[in-house]
């Protein structure tokens, strides 16, 4: 079995699921699939919550997911999706097949995203995989203390972690694929996906590829 992820604008993300496809802060879509079975919103700032691409992946059976703070927001959202629902910290969800754990998102020492905002993270487990999308953070202790297959992490710098940062992240929390997010648009340049990658430590393999194919081993 084996399922693929794709990485677009900033942190928006496609998972390839069974049951269809998985959404993480849709924006500057090209097309309009109207295809997902879940939207994952990480905060409401316009780069990560956006109403026209939202709209543009979704169709009356998706379920749109934000975090507690951003729930007044998401009521636009309403005539475009299925279901909305909300989650905070620490919380869990399971949608058929799929889990969804969140995950706290926030800055240390910065103040675009601070932590009395609840915004999330997720872990997405497909296919007994553990994607951790993180949004935009810095080297936050729960982060660290995640435990996952695949790590998309934020590199662009000044709103989150820079490539260094992100890379002593990753190298902390070891997982078997790290993919960088959040540089090469709004903020940080093309080729800091190339010094992330430089710093980041076997045996976890690095994918800048716009899709990245994940193999799910069924004999485990």
């Amino acid at each position: 079995m084996a399922f693929s992820i794709e990485v677009f604008v900033n942190n928006s993300i496609r998972i390839s699921t069974d049951m269809g496809a998985v959404y993480v802060d849709p924006f500057k879509m090209a097309n309009e699939p109207h295809d997902a079975a879940v939207v994952l919103i990480t905060h409401p700032h316009y780069d990560h919550m956006s109403p026209k691409d939202i709209e543009k992946v979704s169709c009356d059976k998706t379920i749109l997911i934000v975090p507690e703070s951003a729930k007044n927001m998401a009521r636009t959202f309403a005539s475009c999706v299925g279901e909305i629902r909300t989650m905070k910290a620490g919380g869990s969800m399971q949608i058929d097949a799929l889990k969804v754990e969140a995950i706290p998102a926030y800055n240390i020492f910065k103040i675009f995203h601070l932590k009395i905002y609840g915004w999330l993270g997720y872990i997405i487990t497909v296919d007994g995989k553990r994607i951790y999308v993180a949004g935009d953070i810095d080297a936050i202790k729960e982060a660290r203390a995640v435990k996952c297959d695949i790590a998309m992490a934020p590199i662009g710098g000044f709103y989150t972690m820079d490539p260094r940062q992100a890379a002593a992240l990753i190298n902390e929390m070891k997982p078997e694929i790290a993919i960088p997010t959040h540089y090469g648009s709004v903020i940080g340049k093309p080729e800091d996906a190339d010094t992330f990658k430089s710093l980041v430590k076997e045996p976890t393999r690095v994918e800048t590829a716009t899709t990245v194919p994940v193999t799910v081993n069924r004999s485990r």
